[in-house]
C-alpha cells in the first residue's frame, strides 16, 4: 500500500502546500511547521531539512489537506 507514495523531504511537501495556497503559521519551540489554507484545511509538517518525511506521515498530511497520492505526485 505504501509503495504508491514517493519518499520526499519536508521541503518538497512544503513546496506542494504553498503551491496549493497554504500559508505558514509559526509554531514556537518545535521542529514542526503548521500550514493553514484559507478554506480551513490545516496540517503540520515536521521540518528537518535533510530528512525524508515517512510514508505514514505523508499519508496523514495528504488526508489532512484532502489530496490523493496521485494528485500529490503530479504536483511534485
Amino acid at each position: 500500500m505504501g509503495h504508491e507514495l514517493p519518499m520526499v523531504t519536508a521541503r518538497q511537501v512544503i513546496a506542494v502546500l504553498e503551491h496549493l495556497g497554504f500559508h505558514h503559521r509559526p509554531l514556537t519551540g518545535t521542529g514542526h511547521r503548521r500550514y493553514v489554507h484559507p478554506d480551513g484545511r490545516r496540517t503540520t509538517v515536521p521540518f528537518h531539512a535533510a530528512q525524508d518525511v515517512g510514508r505514514g506521515l505523508l499519508r496523514k498530511i495528504l488526508r489532512d489537506i484532502d489530496l490523493t497520492p496521485e494528485e500529490f505526485k503530479r504536483l511534485l
